[in-house]
């Protein structure tokens, strides 16, 4: 049965995601990676954050399939984020991409429609700490929707 993933990275690292095909976590992440196996559909969601003088908003920026299931690798393709030290993010899949979307699709305002995000007034909270986490299937294609420009 095919599982749906929020995956959660920051601007640098979807770079390397869309160019690799790769997506992968810090060590403490293993036992949630290893959860996802292949046929899984992955959506990648970029942190709000600061670059140069713009805050760029939450948002989801492409959705993919996993190709492998995971497998770890030392090699250094991830910027590690300064509170996460010299983490290299070692557990990994491969993925196909099946969209990146045009336009990113903002976050904040699917927030009440997100089954996922129960407490809705703190909703970071369900993404806080995490690499990724599982959503239902409809949250995945409501975000697919909204991809698609429709």
């Amino acid at each position: 049965m095919t599982k749906y993933w929020l995956c959660i990275t920051n601007e640098e690292n979807w770079r390397v995601i869309k160019n690799k095909r790769i997506w992968g976590v810090p060590k403490r992440h293993e036992n949630t990676i290893k959860r996802v196996k292949k046929g899984d559909k992955c959506l990648i969601y970029l942190i709000q954050e600061k670059i140069g003088e713009e805050i760029k908003e939450s948002r989801v920026t492409g959705a993919y399939e996993v190709t492998k299931e995971v497998f770890k690798d030392n090699t250094r393709i991830f910027k590690s984020p300064p509170k996460l030290g010299n983490e290299i993010f070692p557990f990994r899949i491969k993925l196909r991409e099946i969209r990146v979307f045009d336009e990113p699709v903002y976050f904040k305002p699917l927030i009440p429609r997100l089954k996922f995000i129960r407490n809705k007034s703190k909703w970071a909270g369900h993404l806080m700490g995490k690499a990724m986490r599982e959503i239902p299937e409809e949250d995945f294609l409501l975000i697919m929707e909204k991809g698609t420009g429709i």
